[in-house]
């Protein structure tokens, strides 16, 4: 959604509250505002926050080019520290590092949890993020105790680096086209190269590239 306090006092972008009055949804839009925004994590969020298994992380660079990827861990990998604050782990990837670096030149993110399971609800949250190493979170001893444990864990489990959020607007995403969705167990290869498991060029780049 974004916050430009340039505007007026409401959340949001210029260019949506324009819409909003060109489109005749300004009523219903201040309704969401005023009924669903806030500036922080509230009890319920945090909650949410700490059982979910996936997110979907935007950034864009400098320029404005944007990038959205997916980011995945066991139960709670996404740590609350604050209602102000979270802060995720960075596995080991592939090496290209587009969200990370867009980060460096442009800090504002949009994270976007989304329960396909149990509560069948999405989560906004938007912010400002920025990259701290794991010797910095060994430093402090307030966060919480889950952090200091993911950084024992072994192998491709193990944090490269976290990224640390600073809250500026949550917001519900409604359930009414969330899928409703069956688990299944599968096995994660953490950390692992081997190009299969990592689905191989199911695509067919590496193909098209070489013809």
């Amino acid at each position: 959604m974004g916050t430009h306090g340039e505007h007026d006092v409401l959340p949001g972008s210029c260019g949506e509250h324009v819409l909003q009055e060109q489109h005749g949804t300004t009523d219903r839009a201040r309704s969401f505002y005023d009924r669903q925004v806030i500036d922080h994590l509230n009890d319920r969020m945090r909650q949410f926050i700490a059982r979910q298994e996936m997110m979907f992380v935007s950034t864009s660079d400098a320029g404005g080019d944007c990038d959205c990827t997916f980011r995945a861990g066991p139960p709670g990998f996404v740590h609350v520290i604050d209602q102000h604050c979270l802060a995720y782990p960075e596995y080991r990837g592939n090496g290209v590092m587009a969200s990370l670096g867009n980060i460096t030149e442009n800090g504002h993110v949009g994270l976007l949890f989304v329960d396909f399971f149990t509560d069948i609800i999405g989560l906004h949250v938007n912010g400002r993020a920025a990259l701290v190493g794991n010797a910095e979170v060994t430093a402090m001893s307030s966060l919480p105790a889950s952090m200091h444990r993911a950084l024992d864990a072994g192998g491709g489990r193990r944090p490269e680096r976290w990224v640390w959020v600073t809250v500026e607007e949550a917001y519900i995403h409604c359930s009414k086209h969330i899928p409703w969705l069956a688990k299944r167990d599968k096995a994660i290869y953490w950390g692992t190269d081997d190009a299969r498991a990592k689905g191989g060029d199911h695509f067919g780049v590496a193909r098209d590239r070489a013809s």
